[in-house]
């Protein structure tokens, strides 16, 4: 399918222009860097898969990844270890339970079930192949960059603020570890897990990161092969059961598809072999996802008419 541009650029200024400023939500607050990040900010951005970029609003302010990470160790998760070995052990279901739940974890017997929760997401970090603590989270900051087509870096600020708020995490971890579902020592996983959600990066390097998995693995920027295209619909299936939390299946039934969201205010979603929406908004719903990016991720796909269960 070929991609207009021209109505492209029409549909995210016009997903921009309606709802930048749309009310409702409050920004996170149990982490105090992303309580104090202006909530006025809005922005949206289209990457395609021949590396067109389009965007509107506040779309360079570089923002926290959060759980957005999670689906870049998913990807390295896959290449290290193959799709296999990631659904026998952390899985590929929806908890139906908040994303930082301990009673999934004890309903069923220590299995995380997504690599798109907290507990799934620390298991996958565990899953990495590394011989260090450092070499770990170089690898999966190498493929948050392979991604996003863009050197991303730690935010000291951001990684202090989540380190000393992260205690209900490291008690998942260690259940995790009781359960033999930890694949390296619980608090190295921890502590990565806490870092890679505590990268900066733009509404538009959030897009390059859906265009790239949108485009089986290739950077439509740097033109880098970043993960074997076969593994990328094994992340996209992942991210349409849980990537929207308590949220996933509305997702679905009203846009249609792959997601995932981040308590720093970014979403983003993916049309496969054609591009990667992202938005980005502080002001989250109840659930955890961007209220107005939400619904500029929304606009922009819909007017485009892209939505995998309406073919």
């Amino acid at each position: 399918m070929a991609i207009d541009i021209k109505a492209l650029k029409e549909a995210v200024q016009s997903a921009y222009a309606q709802h930048h400023a749309a009310p409702g939500g409050e920004n996170a607050s149990y982490i105090p860097y992303l309580a104090n990040v202006p909530s006025t900010l809005s922005g949206v951005a289209a990457v395609t898969v021949d590396g067109d970029i389009v965007a509107a609003g506040d779309s360079d302010f570089q923002f926290a990844i959060e759980s957005i990470s999670k689906v870049c160790t998913l990807a390295l998760a896959l290449e290290d270890v193959g799709p296999d070995a990631v659904q026998d052990k952390i899985g590929a279901d929806p908890t139906g339970l908040p994303f930082n739940s301990v009673m999934a974890l004890e309903l069923h017997e220590g299995k995380p079930l997504s690599p798109l929760v907290n507990a799934g997401a620390m298991a996958t970090v565990s899953l990495v192949k590394a011989s260090s603590v450092e070499d770990r989270w170089s690898r999966i900051l190498g493929m948050q960059s392979q991604l996003a087509g863009a050197q991303l870096a730690l935010s000291d600020d951001v990684n202090h603020s989540e380190q000393t708020t992260n205690f209900h995490n490291r008690a998942i971890a260690w259940l995790l570890s009781s359960a033999g579902s930890m694949y390296c020592d619980p608090m190295e996983a921890c502590d990565v897990y806490t870092r890679q959600c505590s990268t900066l990066l733009t509404t538009v390097q959030l897009a390059t990161m859906g265009a790239t998995l949108a485009g089986k693995g290739r950077n439509p920027l740097s033109k880098l092969q970043v993960m074997k295209p076969a593994h990328t619909r094994y992340v996209l299936a992942e991210m349409t059961m849980e990537g929207m939390y308590g949220r996933s299946g509305d997702w679905a039934y009203t846009v249609g598809l792959p997601a995932k969201s981040g308590v720093g205010g970014g979403i983003l979603t993916i049309v496969p072999g054609l591009m990667g929406i992202a938005a980005f908004s502080p002001p989250l719903d109840p659930t955890g996802n961007s209220v107005r990016g939400q619904l500029m991720a929304a606009a922009v796909a819909q007017t485009m008419g892209y939505n995998l269960y309406a073919a």
